[in-house]
């Protein structure tokens, strides 16, 4: 048997003379099986001001994975974001990666866990002036002072866990990575509690609800008999445990063909797999002049859009192809195909506020005159 280094070793160490429940999440617990979908439900209601809602996921003990509710939880200070923890692929195995409070959201794995949650970042509200402000179109808030309405386009995906096959192949951005420099503060007391109840409780493994836990949130930490809330159903991406065993990458592995055709996903990683851009109707404001010269600023952006789209996958391409002639290992495979990934969604990111801002000078009819 292989010596592991000592390095290696001690978080092994750690992790014996704690709980045998759980892995607390400051261990870096590694499994060879993939976390499950993240189940589907709703959020309880905001218990109050200066609650920030930290999404369920899923933790793993002895018996397996288990589902750690989504809660509200009061923040430590003003002026602190919740950072979501997440599970990512490394070194042959699930890598559990803690979540912490800091004053900037940084990177968790590109997991789109919901409710302001989505992939990057966090729009389910901000702080201002020591109050918290709630983004009604992703919280379910009643008895909070400050509000605000704001919706962002995001495609809905299960996926929990980044990496790997199946996984989110996500890198952190720059503002992620200056954030996870930034003051952090562990999870508080009330997190470690609901943590440890979660594991308690033999409903919330996946052995024993496939994936579809009976309390998928509550609106308090450790709660789990008031105000819960059921999942509403198991992801249709779930497979049984069995079915999520870590394949180990073959060496020297080639890249797949780039002239077949990709299957698109609903995060795309190449140019290629973003949707056509549909062209808008025609202006009719009454000024022909005005919706002329609207309509050429239009098929002036579109055809420059088209043009950046194509550069950047022949860019792409010819990155796929230098790589395939140097017989690289699947490591290298994952890295380009995650910094592909990123490219392609600041483009898009890019273009939609280019278009956003064009439309914002869209030519308005004029009123009719009043009867």
């Amino acid at each position: 048997m292989r010596s592991l280094p000592f390095p290696r070793l001690l978080p092994l160490i750690i992790l014996m003379l704690t709980i045998p429940a759980i892995a607390p999440a400051g261990i870096l617990l590694s499994v060879t099986i993939a976390p499950p979908p993240l189940p589907v439900y709703e959020q309880p209601v905001c218990p109050g001001d200066g609650y920030i809602w930290t999404p369920g996921y899923w933790a793993y003990g002895d018996d397996g994975f288990f589902w750690v509710p989504g809660t509200w939880v009061l923040a430590p200070e003003p002026g602190l974001l919740w950072t979501p923890g997440y599970w990512g692929w490394g070194d042959g195995a699930f890598v559990f990666h803690e979540g912490y409070w800091g004053p900037q959201v940084g990177f968790y794995g590109g997991i789109d866990y919901g409710f302001g949650y989505t992939g990057v970042g966090y729009d389910g509200g901000y702080w201002r002036n020591g109050s918290f402000f709630y983004n009604r179109a992703y919280n379910h808030v009643d008895h909070v002072r400050n509000v605000y309405d704001k919706t962002v386009n995001v495609h809905a995906n299960y996926v929990s866990y980044n990496g790997g096959e199946g996984g989110i192949n996500a890198r952190p951005t720059s503002a992620e990575e200056a954030a996870a420099h930034d003051r952090h503060i562990p999870p508080n007391s009330a997190q470690v509690q609901h943590l440890q109840a979660a594991s308690g409780n033999r409903r919330l493994y996946e052995s024993a609800n496939h994936g579809k836990p009976p309390i998928a949130a509550t609106d308090k930490p450790n709660d789990f008999s008031h105000n819960i809330v059921k999942a509403k159903a198991a992801a249709q991406t779930y497979r049984p445990a069995t079915a999520r065993r870590a394949a180990a990458p073959e060496r020297n592995a080639q890249p797949p063909e780039r002239n077949a055709a990709p299957e698109r996903s609903a995060t795309p990683i190449h140019p290629n797999d973003l949707p056509k851009t549909e062209r808008p109707a025609p202006v009719n404001s009454g000024n022909s002049k005005q919706d002329q010269k609207y309509q050429q600023q239009q098929q002036k952006l579109y055809a420059k859009q088209d043009q950046e789209r194509q550069k950047l996958q022949q860019k792409q391409d010819q990155e796929h192809q230098k790589m395939a002639r140097s017989n690289p290992n699947p490591q290298r495979q994952q890295q380009m195909e995650q910094r592909h990934q990123q490219q392609t969604q600041q483009l898009q990111q890019r273009h939609a506020a280019q278009v956003q801002h064009l439309q914002s000078r869209q030519p308005q009819a004029k009123p009719g005159p009043r009867k």
